[in-house]
């Protein structure tokens, strides 16, 4: 039995159809390091950057590298061609046998939710820089990052209830918490696709710039995180995240022990110094 595609996902292939041309996942996710920013590229355009196992993979270890490296400071997700991404792609799968209870919950826990886990928990600031349309998986990849550019060409759908399908990656975790539930379900229930101007009146996105602007506003945006303070900024991401989920007093006593933490840093005392010295600060991310 031929696994059924998960939500936000390309369809398998159907009998005679090729499957999708195997390449070097090095290819397929381009790297690179520049001014302490992380540039993590998909490179699938002719699949509108449909993410397969590999791709997803990499991806995440991607992230987890960006948090260990102190030479690392931002991390920029974006795609090439005319898409972000398209959602996973799950055409050439293996056949798999008759399906057990339990099979659909372990697929999306060890795939789409480590990936957006993996951008949720990066230390590192992420920015995602939308060069065209996001859809599914793709768009909840997107709206995890902590800043979102969108290209003015670039649209958000919500393409689960289109194929009978639930949220995944997420989705329904995420929306809440940025336009509020009764916005987020008109999304999810009606699946329609949602232009970057429209993205930015609601609150899924922080700027929409021309699509010809796009890229150097991310580095823009990118090389200022990279030259801030690097830890504090990653326990300001932290609290953040963690507030939406708990109460007062849990959320006041973790700003406690996060400036308590901060405090060791090289770069808090660095600021305090500047602060009193009445100079600009010089942060080195230590």
């Amino acid at each position: 039995m031929t696994p059924s595609p998960s939500p936000g996902s390309v369809p398998p292939a159907e009998p005679g159809e090729p499957a999708a041309r195997a390449e070097p996942v090095d290819s397929l996710v381009l790297h690179t390091t520049d001014n302490g920013v992380s540039w993590l590229t998909l490179n699938r355009p002719d699949a509108m950057n449909a993410l397969t196992r590999d791709q997803r993979e990499r991806l995440i270890g991607r992230l987890a590298d960006a948090s260990a490296d102190p030479d690392v400071r931002a991390v920029v997700l974006t795609a090439t061609g005319r898409g972000f991404c398209a959602g996973a792609d799950l055409r050439g799968a293996p056949a798999a046998g008759e399906r057990v209870a339990g099979d659909v919950a372990r697929l999306i826990r060890d795939g789409a939710q480590r990936l957006i886990t993996a951008v949720l928990d990066c230390e590192k600031p992420v920015i995602a820089a939308v060069n065209g349309t996001a859809a599914g998986l793709g768009a909840h990849l997107a709206l995890s990052c902590d800043l979102v550019l969108a290209a003015e060409s670039a649209r958000f759908i919500e393409v689960f209830v289109r194929r009978g399908l639930v949220p995944d990656g997420g989705g329904a975790y995420l929306l809440p918490r940025l336009i509020g539930p009764q916005r987020a379900k008109e999304l999810l229930f009606f699946g329609d696709a949602v232009p970057a101007a429209e993205a930015e009146r609601l609150g899924l996105v922080n700027r929409v710039v021309p699509d010809g602007e796009l890229a150097k506003t991310a580095r823009e945006w990118a090389e200022r995180l990279a030259a801030g303070p690097t830890r504090a900024l990653a326990l300001t991401k932290q609290l953040v995240n963690a507030s939406l989920d708990t109460d007062r007093a849990t959320a006041f006593a973790a700003e406690a022990t996060a400036q308590e933490i901060n405090m060791t840093t090289a770069d808090a005392q660095e600021g305090v110094a500047s602060f009193v010295a009445r100079r600009h600060p010089t942060f080195r991310g230590r």
